[in-house]
């Protein structure tokens, strides 16, 4: 899909989307309850969407009424799924489900598409050797048998939170307890609480023993219970950008004591107004590309903790460089860092690319506000945010969509 968006002005409020990073976490819960939860404002963009086609093979039930879902809980020991687990490109169903699924004495098979399967698995096939029990992977599958058992994990910390947060949901329902060890540094940590925030609504207790270790106590049961999601400050960070740049729009719907990561974007767009900052996205990678693209048409800045943008839907650190080049700016890539240079931002003299990645795409369309232009692989957006385009078309940014 391409879609041309003409420069202009975006004016009025918006509605942040429901947090899909929430979402997944509640929905898992609600799955492993007994009984029937309700879950308000559940977004249907493709992640979510594959973690609940996953979570129905499980054996949960799913009724639909709009935006809130009816969740009857699955009976894990007797679940018998027909088909692999469809993870599509969501890193998070995968790596959230696979303690999941080891927790049963059967074999299971997990596929996924696009980059998914290229993303670092390394975590998860240490523990199974570890704990002697079936991980193996081959091409876009990953074949799992269990049971996984309590006891002592130690995990790298400076990966991926979404192994963490893996165990978390699964040990509970384990014989014993356990504990994670955590090696630090540990990155993402906002996203672990999030993990804890969900498993506390469910009636879970798991406790931080000190800084890097935690402690879950196990033989839990999840309580079914009525809960909503959230909004999403990662979807509101592209609507705060506009306004950044001298759009006049407002953002409804997020919590003001949300412990989520991204929330930060707050106080970096305001570094990036005043000046050439440094600033670490370490704990919020998501928030990479916008920030580069509002980088690109203010004054620069350097960034650090970028590693891990190289494991996403796309090589976002390059990505944004070979997009940005189009604007006339230059980016440097470096192993653990990005730097925005000042330049003479203009229009793009070509169409712009996606990449296949739903935050590049959302990125450049904050930028074509100030100078019109394309991007092709529009469609990527539906990974997260489907009504997108809509949103900003809402704003009073004329936009065309064409069909690929």
């Amino acid at each position: 899909m391409r879609v041309e968006i003409e420069k202009g002005r975006a004016v009025g409020r918006i509605t942040a989307p429901p947090s899909k990073s929430m979402a997944h976490r509640l929905l898992i819960c609600a799955s492993l309850a007994r009984g029937v939860s309700t879950v308000h404002g559940v977004s249907s963009c493709d992640d979510v969407l594959a973690t609940i086609d996953c979570l129905t093979e499980l054996g949960a039930r799913f009724e639909y009424d709009g935006d809130t879902v009816r969740v009857t809980g699955a009976e894990l020991s007797r679940a018998t799924p027909e088909r692999p687990l469809a993870c599509r490109e969501s890193g998070s169903t995968l790596r959230f489900l696979i303690p999941i699924c080891l927790l049963l004495d059967k074999n299971l098979m997990l596929t996924g598409e696009g980059q998914l399967m290229k993303r670092p698995m390394g975590v998860y096939s240490a523990l199974a050797a570890e704990k002697g029990v079936t991980f193996l992977q081959d091409g876009n599958s990953i074949v799992l048998r269990g049971p996984l058992t309590a006891g002592e994990y130690t995990v790298a910390g400076d990966v991926s939170s979404q192994f963490i947060s893996g165990l978390l949901f699964a040990l509970p329902m384990a014989a014993g307890d356990s504990r994670i060890s955590i090696i630090p540094p540990v990155v993402s940590r906002p996203y672990i609480d999030m993990t804890l925030e969900a498993l506390r609504e469910f009636g879970i207790r798991v406790d931080w023993e000190d800084d890097h270790t935690l402690r879950i106590p196990g033989g839990q049961e999840y309580r079914a219970t009525e809960t909503r999601v959230e909004g999403d400050y990662s979807g509101a960070a592209f609507f705060a950008a506009l306004k950044t740049l001298g759009s006049d729009v407002e953002i409804d719907g997020l919590r003001a004591d949300s412990i989520q990561g991204d929330r930060v974007y707050e106080s970096y767009f305001r570094m990036l107004e005043n000046g050439i900052p440094t600033i670490h996205i370490g704990d919020c990678p998501d928030l990479g590309p916008v920030l580069f693209s509002v980088a690109a048409a203010k004054y620069g800045g350097i960034f650090t903790g970028t590693s891990r943008l190289k494991i996403k839907e796309s090589d976002r650190g390059a990505a944004m460089a070979e997009e940005l080049k189009k604007f006339g700016t230059t980016v440097t890539v470096h192993e653990d860092s990005i730097v925005v240079y000042p330049a003479d931002f203009h229009a793009p003299d070509e169409p712009l690319s996606g990449h296949g990645d739903h935050r590049i795409v959302m990125s450049l369309a904050v930028l074509l506000t100030l100078t019109g232009g394309t991007i092709d692989g529009a469609e990527a957006v539906s990974k997260s945010f489907p009504a997108f385009f809509d949103s900003l078309s809402s704003l009073g940014i004329k936009e065309t969509i064409y069909d690929a």
